[in-house]
C-alpha cells in the first residue's frame, strides 16, 4: 500500500508542474550538461544495488563456498542502502523539476514510471526491514524490486546516454 501511494504521490507531482528545461540546475550544471553528472551518478547508484544484491545474498548465506559473512556486513549493507538513495535524490530533485513525468515515447514513459515506483518500493522496503509479523518472502521482494527498478532507470537514461542517446538493440 505504501508503495503505490509514494509512487502515486510522485506521479502526480511530476504530472502537475511545469517543467524547466533550462532553468533547473544540479550542482551547477543546466541543461544538457546534467547529462553526464547524471549518468555517472545513476552508475554509481546501479553499482551501489549490485553491492546491495550481493552482500544480502552473502548475509542470507546464498553464495555457495563463500561461507559466513563477518559482522560488519549487516552494517556495510545498510551503510551502502543509505548511501544509494542519497545518491539518487540530487538525481530525482532534476530529474523531477526539470522534466516531470513525460510520456513522449516508451523509453522517457518506463523511465518516469519507474523513478516514480522507485521511492515507493524503497518506502514499502523499509516498512517491510522494520516489520515482525510480514512474511520473510517480502524482503527479498521488495530488494529485488529496488535493483530492477535501479538496473532500468539505468538502462533507459545513463546507457542511453553513454550510448550516443540511443538504446542498444536487445
Amino acid at each position: 500500500m505504501l508503495l503505490l501511494v509514494i509512487a502515486a504521490a510522485v506521479y502526480v507531482l511530476g504530472r502537475n508542474h511545469a517543467p524547466d528545461y533550462s532553468g533547473t540546475g544540479l550542482f551547477g550544471r543546466t541543461a544538457q550538461g546534467t547529462l553526464s553528472l547524471k549518468s555517472w551518478l545513476a552508475t554509481a547508484v546501479l553499482g551501489l544495488a549490485v553491492f546491495q544484491l550481493g552482500s544480502a545474498f552473502w548475509i542470507y548465506r546464498m553464495i555457495p563456498g563463500l561461507g559466513p559473512p563477518p559482522r560488519r556486513t549487516g552494517v556495510v549493507h545498510r551503510a551502502s542502502g543509505v548511501a544509494l538513495v542519497l545518491v539518487t535524490l540530487p538525481i530525482a530533485y532534476h530529474c523531477m523539476f526539470a522534466y516531470g513525468v513525460q510520456k513522449f515515447d516508451a523509453r522517457i514513459t518506463a523511465h518516469s514510471l519507474a523513478g516514480c515506483f522507485f521511492y515507493g518500493a524503497f518506502g514499502a522496503k523499509l516498512t517491510i526491514v522494520h516489520s515482525k509479523r510480514l512474511p520473510g518472502w517480502m524482503l527479498p521482494l521488495a530488494g529485488g524490486t529496488l535493483v530492477i527498478l535501479v538496473a532500468l532507470l539505468w538502462y533507459t537514461s545513463a546507457l542511453w546516454y553513454f550510448n550516443d542517446y540511443q538504446l542498444p538493440k536487445l
